[in-house]
C-alpha cells in the first residue's frame, strides 16, 4: 500500500490514494468515497496506447542498444504528431505511448498520422530497423491523476487492443471509441 505520507506524492496522486487508503478502512463506505473519486477524477477521454510489433522479438535478437535506437527514433518521430493532434502524452515507457484525447476523431487522426510517417519513415530501411506501429484506442470515463496516470476500463481495453492484439500497421477501437468515433459531426472516419 502506498503510505499517504510520501513526500513524493503531491496534488492529485496524494490526494487520490488518501481517498484509497481510507476506502481500505474497515467499516468506510466505500460507494460514497467512491463517488467521491469519480468527482474528483472522473473525466471522459479518448485513450490511445502505441506500442512496436514484434519489439521484444527483435531486442533478443539485435540486442538492447538496438532497442534504444529504435525507441529514441519513435519518439523523435511520432511525439511531435501527438502535440500536432493536441494528445496529451501521460506515459511513455519502452516502446509504447499512453495518450488522452479530447475526441475520438482527434486521437484517429493522430493514429493514422503516426501510420503514414512510419511508412515514410521505413522506406529504404532494413527490416530489423523497421518502426512497426500498432494502435488501440478507447473511450469513456476515465480517472484521471494530473498528468501522472489514467485509470479505468478503456486504458485497459486500448492497452490490450494496443499492445496484444493490433499487428503491425493496425489501428483497433474499443466498441465504445467506435460508436463514438461513429457519432461525431463531420465526415465519416473511414
Amino acid at each position: 500500500m502506498i503510505d499517504n505520507g510520501d513526500a513524493r506524492l503531491k496534488g492529485s496522486e496524494a490526494r487520490l490514494w488518501r481517498l484509497i487508503d481510507e476506502r481500505a478502512r474497515p467499516g468506510a463506505d466505500r460507494e460514497a468515497i467512491d463517488r467521491r473519486i469519480w468527482e474528483l477524477f472522473g473525466e471522459t477521454w479518448a485513450v490511445m496506447f502505441t506500442d512496436l510489433a514484434g519489439f521484444s522479438r527483435r531486442v533478443a535478437e539485435f540486442g538492447i542498444l538496438h532497442f534504444l535506437q529504435i525507441i529514441r527514433e519513435q519518439h523523435q518521430l511520432l511525439l511531435p504528431i501527438v502535440a500536432d493532434h493536441d494528445g496529451i502524452l501521460i506515459k511513455s515507457e519502452a516502446d509504447s505511448f499512453l495518450v488522452l484525447f479530447r475526441h475520438p476523431a482527434g486521437a484517429m487522426s493522430c493514429a493514422r498520422a503516426m501510420m503514414v510517417a512510419c511508412d515514410r519513415a521505413n522506406v529504404g530501411r532494413r527490416d530489423e530497423d523497421a518502426i512497426l506501429l500498432c494502435v488501440g484506442i478507447g473511450y469513456g470515463r476515465v480517472l484521471r491523476i494530473g498528468d501522472q496516470d489514467v485509470y479505468g476500463a478503456e486504458v485497459n481495453a486500448a492497452s490490450k487492443l494496443g499492445e496484444d492484439t493490433a499487428r503491425s500497421r493496425e489501428i483497433l477501437l474499443t466498441a465504445a471509441a467506435a460508436e463514438a468515433l461513429a457519432a461525431e459531426p463531420g465526415p465519416p472516419a473511414a
